[in-house]
């Protein structure tokens, strides 16, 4: 393996809080192991584009708090294409990068183990999605602050609930994950979470109302996976008007609001320990591996684990809220 001697940093994908830390502590990690770092803005769309600036480590001062990415992150058609991975590869090399770090969730690792493989670079990949949907750690950058956030709203929306006498359907995103409705509902105390890992077996709404979960309370909360497994909570609300008319329904779609906002200090230091140990692999001649946490350690997940392998909801988590909710 030749020496690496500069690094690129870029973000992918969907926005996270933490990614700014996970930035910082790339670049100054980097300059301190005595690695020249370049900050890709824009993503891979940068990369191709040429949108590189090398940084200092004042370019990272006082962005540990603030939520988004200081790199900006688009969509790139063109790098799902051979040719825009090799303009992306010839930029790399006319800039003299040896080593990539790519702070994104699967689709942008997917990306990563791809470019690395083909052009046998060294890429470290640091899990910033807030959906927690990938396998090998316990948590990625951006999901407990995500998580914060949907606990404060549910909190706000409960108020309006309880005066009403409403049942309330709470969207939250996750895609094909339920990381977030189903550890959103035990931490704000809501009745119940639709997640698509079980739609896909049972009818959670049947079994919700064939159980009169509300003869003790004056309002319910039901917080729901975005995901088109679950229906979503509009298409669950239809089915209350038409199924359960009875019931007074109302919706509400937290949408962005998850992504944004100052990261929580759990997920600055995640991000800060991640990022440190990115550098750390490519010192160990590391590749195609991404920074996971398992039990408060740092581990390296290979991409094709990380990205392939299936992350599992912990089923004790919903017996506990099954059982919370009478």
């Amino acid at each position: 393996m030749s020496k690496i001697n500069s690094i690129g940093i870029l973000t992918s994908g969907g926005d996270a809080p933490g990614m700014n830390a996970a930035i910082r502590a790339v670049t100054r990690a980097g300059i301190f192991a005595g690695f020249r770092v370049f900050g890709i803005f824009r993503g891979y769309k940068g990369l191709i584009l040429d949108e590189i600036e090398e940084f200092s480590t004042q370019n990272v001062s006082n962005i540990i708090q603030r939520g988004g990415t200081i790199l900006k992150t688009a969509r790139c058609k063109e790098f799902t294409t051979p040719e825009g991975r090799q303009c992306a590869y010839d930029v790399m090399k006319r800039r003299g990068i040896d080593a990539l770090v790519v702070i994104g969730g699967d689709g942008s690792l997917t990306g990563a183990r791809i470019f690395g493989n083909e052009f046998s670079l060294p890429i470290i990949g640091l899990p910033g999605t807030i959906d927690n949907d990938l396998y090998g750690t316990d948590s990625t950058i951006g999901y407990d602050t995500a998580l914060n956030t949907i606990m404060e709203c549910v909190d706000k929306i409960r108020d309006t609930a309880t005066s009403h006498e409403r049942l309330f359907f709470v969207e939250v995103m996750g895609r094909d994950a339920g990381f977030l409705a189903l550890n959103g509902a035990l931490a704000s105390g809501a009745e119940a979470a639709i997640i698509p890992e079980i739609s896909m077996q049972v009818d959670q709404l049947g079994e919700l109302i064939g159980h009169g979960f509300r003869k003790s309370k004056n309002s319910s909360i039901v917080l729901v996976a975005e995901s088109p497994v679950t229906g979503g909570a509009m298409g669950l609300a239809q089915r209350v008007k038409e199924e359960y008319p009875d019931y007074d329904v109302r919706v509400t779609i937290l949408g962005h609001l998850q992504r944004g906002g100052s990261p929580t200090a759990f997920d600055r230091i995640l991000a800060s320990r991640m990022g440190a140990a990115a550098i750390d692999a490519l010192l160990d001649d590391q590749r195609n591996v991404m920074i996971g946490i398992r039990n408060d350690e740092i581990v390296y997940v290979p991409f094709t684990k990380a990205i392939k392998n299936e992350k599992r909801v912990n089923p004790q988590k919903l017996e506990v809220l099954r059982r919370l909710s009478i």
